[in-house]
């Protein structure tokens, strides 16, 4: 009996323990979908909406070329080019599926055993593991999530991934997926990926190289076909065996494509020409516009400048620097006995290591390893520098300018030579404009980029010197002066200040043309005295100096304020184009990624009337040179396909002969026994998304009608002082230039105190340029380099090459735009009312008096009437211009890219 009742205890014990276990399994059936139910309504209210990554964003670098479509810039490393499902080929569709998610198009977003990976992974920190996820629940972590490793992040994203499943189709969720996954080396998407590893379109992908990307998501740097070619294939192989096993590929295929070689084929983009400082400037003014996406936005930027100025420029700035260090001396060697390796190459400078020391030469080996030897002709030069005033006696022997070890400069000759060479310490720049729309032609802020990126076009605040006089002059010539007015060249005496011409001499009266053309010290400081200091400030203001940055006493004369090259630049052009303010500008056109144009310039002209006029020419030939051009482009491409047929049918035969050719064509592509003829076949068929197929090929240019700039001065003013200017030329400080051979340009030398500053500023109708050279921190160049020696030599080697072939022409005194200066009147009040006392709205064959030469006093400002509705305000002398002339107050002058950009697309 006792034995019957344990037995029935431990039944009854069995069974209540097992509804026990069935009521706890039914409880936890129960809870987890109600606790996953709780917790996607807790998460819910906070998971982002689908709608927002319907659109994958393009990128790709920002792109910047020259007037003539030379690419001088390139900024940016992210690609992305987002692509429709219908675009993604199917072999690649399998590829992925075969390395992330073969049940994609079956499960519901979320992979139970992925989701156990992912938990063991955040208990363990162990980085081996992959995570897991599905294809949806990766769409959720790169759209909306960080990377981090977190169990909360995990669950959102689960829940976010169902979420998706819910919204959006699987060929949605597949498409997203393929556009925004990042696969390494800047690409996100599969489109990127393609053209960054293989330069191709999806289209011709190869099954090998699907697999090849397809491995890359779980681990890019890791499986970086680049970076660790092994570990690539490895994954590929794996890959391609997956696609086999799962039905997608047959055995065949996978043998050809185990048996490819990696075939990467890199997308690098090379510049056309590099032009640092014009490229930074425009990638600073659009970061500045649109912030730093704009480098990954896909524009192509057009400049105002021509590659072949811009090299022009580059190469006569160089050997004004080079012509100014030989004139100085040698300082030495950059180093002795250290590694080549260490020093880089700086504008057409190379850096060698002397190897031997002989009597009239010395040999030397560059970075590549060439050996090189430097004749006496090449070295010659090198007197020893001992101050900017003061160099040795010439050299004898090589040994005397070089040692062994020595780590020096090269330059290479015109004859094929090398010569000797140092980097400089003095500094120069060049600024070239288009009078008649400001456009920038050429720019040079520096000797090198790479050796300072402070671009002195723009940045580079100095004393303009006597540059600044034919300013001051033209405010003269407005108040009523005329060339032949007599002005006196006789000692002066203002307080202490007593100045004095740069000869020390003194010519007693002579003509205002002559005192400037002979840049006479004395005259500039009367005529400043004549005509006064304020109002000749503001006149500097209105030619594009920052009024600001001039003093207010007499030194103003003189050039004893502060300006850049490209204001100084701005101020010439208005005599080179007949009085009118131009504003300068260097961005002509940008477009998108496919070619649609964004904005065109379209600047205020110094004769729009004359712009106008022509306008319907000027586009119908741009149309009828587009429409042959694209003919000519089309039938060259047409010939080329024809060729390329011709000579796959005439190799039909031998293809024939061999069965496995198919097979074996990527290593025959890539192999060395290829001629360049079959390269180029490879290169049309094949590698069609290499960098050449993202160049610019823009459409044709339409113009539209321009704007009148604003007149600053009289037509006779501006003519008079142009003329006074090619007198600089013809016989004055500038003579120099004559040997130029051409009697249509004009400028001025500028020289500051101690030659700190040397300067040219110069014109032609159809150019204006402004060089200067100095040191960084001010400091004399030599008592002998005038403007005329440093600067004069820069300007006439860009010149020769710009007015080649131009004809002969000259500043008009007609008024070619109809344009009006706004009158100024000198305007008393009386009792009888308001009287006009001087009228200086004159024609222009009218002689008018000049101001009577006085010293100025300095007066206190007088209070400006206040304006009531009720009042008119109390007239007083009226400086402005009128609506079609006004010029706009400068700030610190520099070019903008254009008054209207166009909005940064989303």
């Amino acid at each position: 009996m006792t034995k019957k009742n344990a037995t029935f205890r431990l039944i009854h014990f069995l069974v209540g323990l097992f509804i026990a276990c069935l009521a706890l399994a039914v409880i936890l059936a129960l809870a987890v979908p109600i606790g996953f139910y709780g917790m996607a309504m807790y998460l819910s209210p906070t998971l982002p909406s689908t709608q927002e990554i319907k659109t994958a964003k393009l990128e790709m670098p920002l792109q910047i070329y020259s007037s003539d479509d030379k690419l001088i810039g390139q900024y940016g490393n992210r690609l992305s080019l987002p692509i429709t499902f219908n675009e993604i080929p199917e072999d690649l569709t399998h590829a992925f599926l075969a390395a992330e998610d073969a049940s994609f198009f079956q499960h519901s977003g979320i992979s139970i055993k992925g989701l156990g990976r992912a938990v063991t992974e955040v208990v363990t920190d162990d980085d081996s593991q992959t995570g897991g996820s599905t294809i949806t629940m990766q769409v959720a972590k790169n759209y909306f999530l960080s990377s981090e490793r977190t169990l909360n992040r995990k669950l959102t994203e689960l829940f976010l991934a169902r979420k998706i499943e819910d919204e959006l189709s699987k060929n949605d969720i597949l498409t997203l997926y393929v556009n925004k996954i990042y696969l390494g080396e800047g690409a996100y998407g599969i489109r990127a990926a393609a053209k960054k590893y293989y330069s191709k379109s999806l289209e011709n992908l190869t099954i090998a190289e699907m697999a090849m990307l397809a491995g890359l998501p779980k681990a890019p740097s890791k499986y970086n076909p680049v970076a660790n070619p092994s570990r690539a294939l490895t994954r590929r192989n794996w890959i391609i065996g997956r696609m086999y096993e799962l039905g997608y590929i047959n055995k065949a295929q996978r043998d050809e494509g185990i048996n490819s070689p990696i075939g990467i084929n890199l997308y690098k983009e090379k510049l056309d020409v590099n032009m640092p400082y014009l490229a930074e400037m425009t990638r600073s003014a659009l970061v500045d516009r649109y912030g730093k996406q704009v480098m990954h936005g896909g524009w192509r930027v057009r400049l105002t400048v021509d590659s072949k100025a811009q090299t022009d420029a580059e190469a006569a700035v160089l050997a004004g620097l080079v012509a100014y260090e030989h004139r100085h001396g040698w300082r030495g060697a950059e180093a002795n006995d250290e590694p080549l390796e260490n020093f880089r190459r700086y504008s057409n400078m190379s850096p060698a290591k002397v190897t031997k020391v002989n009597s009239q030469s010395f040999e030397a080996t560059m970075l590549s390893g060439e050996s090189i030897t430097v004749n006496w002709s090449g070295m010659s030069w090198a007197r020893k520098y001992i101050s900017a005033n003061r160099i040795g006696n010439s050299p004898s022997n090589a040994s005397q300018i070089v040692s062994k070890n020595d780590i020096i400069r090269l330059l290479p000759t015109t004859n094929g030579g090398w010569q000797l060479g140092q980097i400089p310490k003095v500094q120069g720049s060049l600024v070239s404009l288009n009078p008649e729309t400001g456009a920038v032609r050429a720019l040079i802020g520096g000797f090198d980029f790479n050796h300072s990126k402070f671009n002195r076009a723009l940045q580079g605040w100095r004393q303009p010197g006597s540059t600044i006089k034919p300013l001051v002059y033209t405010a003269a010539l407005e108040k009523g002066y005329r060339p032949d007015s007599i002005v006196s060249d006789r000692p002066i005496q203002v307080g202490d200040w007593k100045p004095k011409n740069s000869d020390g001499r003194f010519l007693g009266d002579i003509t205002l043309r002559r005192g400037l053309y002979l840049s006479r010290n004395l005259v500039s400081i009367r005529l400043l005295q004549a005509i006064g200091i304020s109002d000749a400030r503001n006149l500097l203001d209105e030619f594009g100096l920052d009024k600001e940055k001039l003093p207010t006493t007499l030194s103003l004369a003189l050039g004893a304020g502060q300006a850049t090259p490209l204001q100084m630049a701005t101020a010439y052009a208005t005599f080179a184009n007949g009085g009118h303010r131009i504003q300068p500008y260097f961005i002509e056109q940008i477009y998108n990624y496919n070619n649609k144009l964004l904005f065109q310039a379209n600047p205020k002209q110094a004769c729009a009337l004359c712009f106008n006029e022509l306008l319907d020419d000027t586009n119908k030939k741009l149309l009828e040179d587009f429409d042959a051009k694209t003919e000519s482009d089309s039938k060259t491409e047409s010939d080329s396909k024809a060729a390329d047929s011709s000579n796959k049918k005439s190799d039909s035969k031998d293809q024939a002969l061999n069965e496995n050719l198919d097979a074996d064509l990527n290593v025959d592509a890539n192999s060395s026994d290829n001629t360049s003829k079959d390269s180029k076949e490879v290169d049309l068929s094949i590698y069609d998304a290499s960098p050449g197929s993202d160049r610019l090929k823009a459409p044709v240019i339409q113009y539209v009608r321009a704007e009148q700039a604003p007149r600053i001065l009289k037509p006779r003013v501006a003519f008079e002082m142009a003329d006074i200017l090619r007198d600089v030329v013809q016989r004055g400080t500038a003579f120099k230039a004559k040997s130029l051979g051409r009697d249509d340009i004009g400028g001025k030398t500028g020289t500051t105190n101690d030659a700190k500053d040397a300067w040219f500023a110069g014109f032609h109708p159809t150019n204006a340029t402004v060089v200067w050279m100095g040191f960084d921190q001010p400091s004399t160049l030599g008592r002998r380099e005038y403007g005329g020696v440093a600067a004069l030599p820069v300007w006439m080697d860009f010149m020769k090459a710009q007015l080649k072939d131009t004809p002969n022409q000259w500043v008009s005194i007609n008024n070619r735009a109809k344009s009006k200066k706004q009158k100024q009147s000198i305007i008393e009040m009386m009792d009888e009312g308001v009287i006009d006392l001087e009228d200086e709205n004159t024609d222009i064959g009218k002689s008018d008096k000049p101001v009577k030469t006085t010293t100025q006093q300095r007066q206190p400002p007088t209070p400006r009437p206040v304006e009531t509705p009720q009042a008119k305000p109390v007239a007083k002398p009226n400086n402005n211009r009128n609506s079609d002339s006004l010029a706009q107050k400068p700030k610190p002058l520099s070019p903008t890219p254009v008054e209207r950009m166009p909005a940064m697309p989303e």
